[in-house]
């Protein structure tokens, strides 16, 4: 940066300036000499000045992107985390869920499987109550069969 060189130049001016005697440290530079380096700092201090400014401004933008892209990168995550909460929340829930249908269908199967062997020994008792009555009719026929041979037999026997 050249205005630093130029206050260099100011400081080795006033370093090398004769000392005005008994005048407690004051000393003879030239004025215009002096005048020139200060007009020549104000011409080109604005130019660093803008520079500066354009620096600064640039470097502030870049902190402000950064801190967005920092923040939008958070963001992200934190929707990420949420998602997968509410996925293996909705997934837990989903096999509790799952739990209860298996539950409940196999209450329903056992209940359907025992009203069916109830139902099926109803029909069978009632089948086997059937069949006993028939047996005592079928046996009660056969005696009255066997009696009328037997008579017709003996009926027979007489006739001869």
């Amino acid at each position: 940066m050249e205005i630093f060189t130029l206050l260099e130049t100011i400081e080795e001016l006033l370093e090398n300036s004769k000392n005005v005697p008994f005048s407690g440290g004051k000393c003879i530079v030239s004025k215009d000499e002096i005048l020139d380096i200060v007009k020549d700092i104000r011409l080109k201090l604005p130019d660093e000045l803008k520079q500066a400014k354009w620096v600064k401004e640039e470097r502030t933008r870049i902190i402000q992107e950064a801190q967005k892209e920092g923040e939008d990168i958070v963001k992200e995550a934190e929707n990420r985390i949420i998602a997968m909460i509410d996925e293996h929340e909705i997934t837990k829930k989903a096999y509790v869920e799952k739990q209860k249908i298996i539950d409940s269908a196999n209450d329903m199967a056992r209940e359907m499987s025992e009203a069916t062997k109830e139902y099926a020994d109803s029909i069978l008792e009632d089948i086997e109550q059937t069949i006993i009555e028939l047996k005592e009719k079928i046996d009660t026929a056969q005696a009255t069969i066997n009696t009328a041979v037997s008579t017709i037999k003996n009926n027979r026997k007489e006739l001869k």
